[in-house]
């Protein structure tokens, strides 16, 4: 009876601990908890299982840090009608429906011809500046800090015994002149 109720505690843990894994990954990402949907099943998870979560996440939240929350433009942003002018109702109506509807159709249409190539360009472009930043400017800066100690030594001497005095002596002398502003 001992063992039944000290492998339940243990379980109870493990399933508190996979929890916590569950909303530290989420935290993370940075994904906002109310749009992930969490699909309680049994057995083995798989990796279809998987990304169907990561991809069901990204569909609903496509900018979770708000890089381009300056975008959110709406008709009343763009197009306002002061109180002593309006136009018909119907135009008004007919007008921010047009303008939403081409808003959307056009920046799909702009996105399904420009968004696949500019994101392989991007792609590849990150990838070579990661590239370059890991195996050529980070061992090089690096190789200059451990070469150029001396040359930290040699300019620290430099500073205070040539240069922080000159410019302690400057700022004493001008720091006497007085200036004084009068009418004539």
């Amino acid at each position: 009876m001992d063992r039944d109720r000290v492998s339940e505690e243990i379980r109870i843990e493990l399933e508190d601990t996979v929890e916590h894994q569950e909303i530290s990954i989420i935290d993370q990402h940075g994904i906002n908890p109310k749009n992930v949907i969490v699909e309680e099943h049994s057995g083995i998870q798989t990796a279809e299982d998987s990304t169907h979560k990561c991809i069901k996440g990204l569909m609903e939240e496509r900018d979770p840090k708000g890089v381009n929350r300056c975008l959110k433009v709406s008709f009343e942003d763009v197009i306002a009608e002061p109180a002593s002018v309006h136009s018909f109702d119907k135009v008004w109506l007919w007008s921010h429906a047009l303008f939403e509807v081409s808003r959307l159709w056009f920046y799909r249409l702009i996105s399904l011809l420009l968004a696949v190539p500019v994101a392989l360009v991007l792609g590849l472009l990150f990838a070579i500046l990661s590239c370059l930043h890991i195996w050529l400017i980070m061992p090089s800066v690096q190789l200059l800090l451990i070469n150029m100690n001396w040359v930290k030594v040699v300019w620290a001497s430099v500073l205070d015994l040539v240069i922080a005095p000159f410019f302690s002596s400057a700022g004493r002398c001008c720091g006497a002149i007085n200036i004084h502003w009068g009418k004539e």
